[in-house]
């Protein structure tokens, strides 16, 4: 799936995801410093506990949460930088 101008969204999506993920670990881990716990404020998106549905022989369980922080915002920006590297 390739946009206007020829370039895979899905490598886009991949790099944003990458960068969220690290940029979230890494405010996780250096909010223990005092002058960069700030790196951890953020708000939690979702369902507040999970939505079952019972068909009697299946029962399906649905969940989703996400948790975004400063973190994560300044990881996926370097995501799509590093994207934009990437592709030229």
């Amino acid at each position: 799936m390739r946009g206007r101008n020829g370039r895979n969204r899905w490598t886009l999506f991949l790099f944003l995801l990458a960068g969220m993920v690290l940029g979230s670990f890494l405010a996780h881990y250096l909010s223990q410093y005092p002058y960069l716990e700030w790196l951890d404020f953020g708000r939690t998106f979702g369902l507040t506990g999970p939505v079952t549905f019972s068909l009697g022989v299946l029962t399906l369980t649905f969940g989703f949460t996400l948790q975004i922080n400063i973190g994560s915002l300044i990881g996926m920006l370097l995501g799509y930088a590093a994207y934009r590297f990437a592709e030229g």
